[in-house]
């Protein structure tokens, strides 16, 4: 295994996330609205619907509205979903299928840059996406400011953390059918049992300590606490746990897709 001090990253990474931004802007149409209009629709039906049945509840000590306890909730799981849809499928198209991968270390660019440019540039989706779904809920008064802008470098934080071990499972899975299981196994549980759509605290002693575990239990929290404008000291934990998990696997996707494209 490769320690952290052999990684060989510099500045040319850069060039790896202005190859995807140049794709990106040919298709956009495509690869951005789906994912912003989905948590819409969430919003919409869980929001309005269902937020006309639970009323007003009392959050961090002061009473929320249901929809404005879950918008930015949504929020935080299109940063997820961005990042890891991106940094799955996306990138294992361009390694497996297309070769990009292939092409770019046939240039004075380390595989480490590429690895690295990949997860930033989903990251980079993540901020793409939250800006434009906080400008949306925004018109509604959803969001407190200033410490609604404080969602913005938290979407890029939480990228480079749900990037990260998205580029670990995509360069373990040996065909692209199987991204079912990260999805079914890891995103879906986070999606329902991360304080998404009620409190973590209503579930069961054993279920809050693995809602814990989960990464995006804690972009929850960070969103929800900045669009509220509630901020409080406890939420350093929050922040601190995405740093480390960012600090986990981004190295372990490194290693493990040097494994794969080196041998």
């Amino acid at each position: 295994m490769i320690g952290i001090h052999s990684l060989r990253i510099s500045r040319r990474f850069v060039r790896i996330w202005q190859r995807n931004w140049i794709v990106y802007q040919r298709t956009w149409k495509i690869s951005f609205l789906p994912p912003l209009l989905e948590p819409i629709f969430y919003l919409l039906a869980f929001g309005i619907g269902l937020g006309s049945l639970v009323g007003r509840f009392s959050y961090r000590g002061s009473e929320v509205s249901y929809v404005a306890f879950i918008a930015p909730a949504l929020l935080a799981v299109n940063m997820m979903y961005n990042a890891f849809f991106e940094n799955t499928y996306g990138s294992f198209v361009r390694m497996y299928y297309q070769k990009t991968f292939d092409a770019i270390v046939t240039t004075p660019v380390f595989l480490e840059e590429v690895v690295t440019g990949e997860i930033v540039w989903g990251a980079t989706r993540s901020v793409i996406a939250a800006a434009t779904m906080l400008a949306v809920i925004s018109v509604f008064g959803l969001v407190k400011y200033p410490e609604g802008f404080l969602i913005i470098p938290l979407s890029f934080l939480g990228g480079l953390a749900f990037g990260s071990i998205a580029i670990f499972f995509t360069a373990i899975v040996p065909t692209i059918e199987l991204f079912n299981l990260p999805m079914f196994l890891f995103i879906t549980p986070m999606f329902l049992f991360s304080g998404t759509f009620f409190p973590v605290k209503n579930l069961p002693l054993w279920a809050q300590w693995v809602a814990a575990v989960f990464p995006l239990t804690h972009l929850v929290e960070l969103a929800r606490a900045f669009s509220l404008g509630h901020m409080a000291i406890d939420l350093l934990w929050d922040f601190a746990y995405l740093i480390v998990f960012s600090m986990v696997f981004f190295p372990l996707a490194i290693v493990k897709m040097r494994k794969r494209l080196i041998k």
